[in-house]
């Protein structure tokens, strides 16, 4: 086996490790708490059968990638909570470490492309970031929402911290945030965000 095919597999190995970085949020029917592979693939999965819904025309391939990448670097930053003021104050400096040190396994050229990749989702500007970025706040709210909002009620999440995030939403799909409002509005009035 020469160099090059080493370092990928050691790559590939490396990110097994996202199976067990456990989340916030549970799987549906009130599971167990998700882990980043679990949470990654279902968003790519979702980026693929809602693409029409897009505000712009995007190479889906890109998101499903940006989808698949984007939590690799919590295999040693760990799971900040999207509603934890505290984690969320050093989550870029944690990120940005790992990001160097995980993405680094892999031959040069992959390297830059997965982190160009990686800074893109991040930047929130293209089409594709918006797009997997709208996808990343829907996953967790659909989950939210099958579960009664009972990861919300657990953390005491207020309604206004929850439209703050996904507030942004909107600027990936139009038609995914007035989903996005149904639902945060069912769960105001049942009382599971204050």
């Amino acid at each position: 086996m020469d160099e090059r095919m080493k370092r990928q597999l050691a790559f590939a190995l490396e990110i097994d490790k996202a199976k067990n970085i456990f989340r916030q949020t549970h799987l549906s029917g009130k599971g167990r708490n998700e882990n980043d592979a679990e949470h990654s693939w279902h968003l790519a999965i979702m980026a693929y059968l809602l693409r029409e819904y897009a505000n712009e025309e995007v190479d889906i391939t890109k998101v499903m990638l940006m989808c698949l990448i984007h939590d690799i670097v919590e295999i040693d930053a760990g799971d900040t909570y999207a509603y934890d003021t505290e984690g969320l104050q050093t989550q870029k400096a944690r990120e940005d470490a790992a990001k160097e040190r995980i993405f680094s396994i892999l031959p040069e050229e992959q390297k830059l492309g997965l982190t160009a990749l990686f800074d893109e989702f991040e930047e929130y500007q293209t089409p594709e970031a918006k797009f997997a970025r709208a996808m990343d706040n829907l996953q967790p709210l659909l989950l939210n929402h099958s579960n009664n909002g009972g990861d919300w009620k657990e953390h005491d999440v207020t309604a206004e911290n929850v439209y703050k995030r996904q507030s942004k939403t909107a600027l990936g799909s139009k038609k995914l945030f007035e989903v996005t409002e149904e639902i945060l509005q069912e769960h105001i009035r049942k009382g599971n965000l204050k």
